[in-house]
């Protein structure tokens, strides 16, 4: 009576089982599949720029070139112009504007998640609301600005309408909310201002979120290009992508110039992904931003 009253649940439970493995199967070919149609284009984008220019546009098409690979296109680009100069300029713009984002976003989230006054909610709604504004929308008003204080050409034209992030407040704001209250307590009684406890008791918690936020962050202000081109005019202030437009545009139909140029623009972000690819993860599982 026990074994045939435990036989349909066990028939069950086999069941369940091998749906769960044909879903997992499922799963991992769907992602399979996936990066192999995202890798194709990247390494094809490897392979053209290291043929030699004559045989990009051969037909039928052929991975390994007759003539052998050559960094000559790499070469081209490298002293075609001020390459290194665009390099450094992303650099240390990108660096600022990651540090801004981080310092004002989070201070902005705590005062919105620990801090009550009177119209909290509106400002948060209102902060929120900048998400949906095209920043398209916002280049004439703000290059007026730029050019009114004198900061056209400059690095603080560059940085400067890039600090404003309503995505990193909402982060953090969701990132506070889930901290017990009873910490920020405990430190109260032991005599912590509020600038005390946000940066000795929240920040150190909020490494996820700091780190998702700054990723992101730098490989947005990287790979910006609509409002470095609109600002910035002279050569030695451009950053990569604005840089590479203006040589790649020079190049005219040369192909492995062309891929060359995007191989070694989007390099230093692959080389960021690669080293924090797991606090990315740590981070959007943290603030709840899922799916």
């Amino acid at each position: 009576m026990v074994v045939e009253a435990k036989a349909p649940e066990t028939t069950r439970e086999a069941g369940m089982q091998r749906r769960d493995r044909f879903q997992s199967w499922l799963a991992f070919g769907v992602l399979i599949v996936a990066a192999i149609l995202w890798l194709i284009p990247l390494l094809w984008a490897v392979n053209t720029a290291l043929k030699p220019e004559p045989e990009t546009t051969t037909v039928p098409i052929t991975w390994i070139p007759e003539g052998g690979f050559t960094l000559e296109s790499f070469w081209q680009v490298l002293t075609a112009g001020g390459l290194v100069r665009w390099y450094f300029n992303s650099a240390l713009t990108s660096s600022i504007i990651t540090a801004a984002v981080l310092l004002l976003g989070s201070l902005a989230a705590f005062g919105l998640s620990r801090v009550p006054f009177r119209g909290r909610t509106v400002v948060f709604w209102v902060i929120i609301a900048g998400l949906i504004v095209p920043p398209q929308i916002l280049i004439v008003p703000l290059f007026m600005e730029m050019d009114a204080l004198g900061f056209v050409d400059t690095y603080q034209g560059i940085i400067l309408p890039q600090i404003a992030s309503p995505l990193a407040v909402f982060i953090f704001k969701q990132f506070f909310d889930g901290i017990p209250a009873e910490l920020e307590e405990a430190a109260v009684v032991d005599g912590a201002s509020r600038l005390r406890v946000y940066w000795q008791v929240w920040m150190p918690l909020a490494r996820p979120a700091i780190a998702a936020v700054g990723i992101f962050t730098f490989v947005l202000s990287w790979n910006n290009f609509l409002w470095p081109f609109v600002v910035v005019t002279n050569t030695d202030m451009m950053t990569i992508p604005v840089g590479l437009a203006t040589v790649q545009s020079s190049y005219g139909l040369r192909y492995a110039d062309i891929m060359a140029s995007a191989v070694l623009g989007g390099l230093p972000l692959v080389i960021v992904f690669l080293f924090f690819q797991r606090q990315i993860v740590q981070g959007i599982a943290s603030t709840g931003l899922k799916g």
